[in-house]
């Protein structure tokens, strides 16, 4: 699992402060606080932040929103 403590710490900054961020994302500051704290985001917060500050769920979330192609994730369709 990547840390993802600098980005969400971004999103913050963009929004000003962590009761901004999280009014913007509809969820509790507690929740955008505990984020920061374990670096981690789960996939309906990731949404939540790429919706507020434009910062990718993929990165806020890569365990759960691969990237096709990536790190040996096949892409559909391709031959194996």
């Amino acid at each position: 699992m990547s840390d993802v403590r600098p980005l969400i710490e971004a999103a913050i900054r963009d929004r000003g402060s962590e009761a901004k961020l999280a009014k913007a994302c509809g969820v509790s500051q507690a929740a955008i606080n505990k984020a920061k704290q374990v670096g981690r985001c789960s996939p309906n917060l990731a949404v939540r932040i790429e919706k507020a500050c434009g910062i990718s769920r993929r990165l806020l979330c890569p365990e759960f929103f691969r990237i096709p192609g990536e790190n040996g994730i096949p892409i559909e369709g391709a031959a194996a």
